[in-house]
């Protein structure tokens, strides 16, 4: 994406990032991301796309602000990124919600930590409880709720917050095929109608081509960038369209194996 000025707007870097860790066994080390470096455009929608166990959760993390790198740096905003911060909402396949509070307390929550008044704090919950489409059930409870219907409080309990940039592991990783497709569908919707930089992470090739206008393909641990791929196809896609079909088994036929 270029500015009027035609420079890219960047807004986050991952600058040649490694990450290593002590053996089990104490015998050596565990090298987990080796030399990752690539950046993030505003609005953009990136998806990290690789073998399962290739430490692709690892470099969220390190984006979050949840580990620190063995080498390398992450700079938000022109910022270095060593702790986590409300400016990136981070949402895990786990929504983790908090089963005493409704789906209103839960939204509700990070607007309340930061000090909003009763009135900021149910405006902005009643604005994304809507948005994902739980109207109707502000006052149910996690237990009460679908896996689906949860991962929507945890994609409005996340924006609550009015982060920059929204980090997505494996959001939609635990549900039915139906309800995947449905929730992809959905987040689709949600980011054309609030923007925000989004890095999100799978191992599901369908669903990389179906979101992302960029994919970087991991390889296998150490991992690091093997490819990356501009995905020039209108929204709303087609799992059937030829361009989905060619990119998909070019982009299978790369990836490693997993281990």
């Amino acid at each position: 994406m270029e500015s009027a000025a035609g420079t890219v707007n960047e807004v986050l870097r991952c600058g040649h990032v490694s990450r290593e860790f002590d053996s089990y066994d104490g015998s050596g080390k565990n090298h987990v991301l080796k030399d990752v470096d690539f950046s993030v455009r505003e609005n953009e929608f990136l998806v990290l796309f690789g073998p399962g166990q290739c430490g692709k959760t690892t470099l969220l993390n390190i984006l979050a602000g949840l580990d620190t790198p063995t080498s390398g740096e992450v700079i938000d905003h022109g910022k270095k990124v060593g702790k986590p911060a409300p400016e990136r909402g981070v949402v895990y396949q786990k929504t983790a919600l908090f089963p005493w509070l409704t789906v209103m307390g839960n939204v509700e929550f990070g607007p309340r930590v930061r000090g909003l008044s009763k009135d900021e704090r149910k405006k902005t919950a009643d604005h994304y409880i809507d948005l994902v489409g739980l109207k109707g059930f502000e006052k149910s409870y996690p237990s009460q709720l679908s896996g689906g219907m949860r991962q929507r409080v945890g994609i409005a309990r996340a924006y609550s917050n009015n982060p920059d940039l929204m980090l997505m592991d494996e959001p939609f990783g635990h549900l039915d095929a139906q309800t995947r497709y449905m929730m992809e569908e959905e987040l689709q919707r949600i980011w054309q109608k609030e923007k925000r930089t989004v890095i999100f992470v799978t191992n599901n090739i369908e669903e990389a081509l179906f979101l992302a206008d960029r994919i970087i393909l991991m390889t296998n641990c150490p991992s690091t960038i093997k490819k990356e791929y501009i995905i020039d196809m209108p929204h709303p896609r087609s799992y059937v369209d030829p361009e989905f079909l060619r990119l998909r088994q070019e982009i299978t036929e790369n990836m490693d194996k997993s281990l």
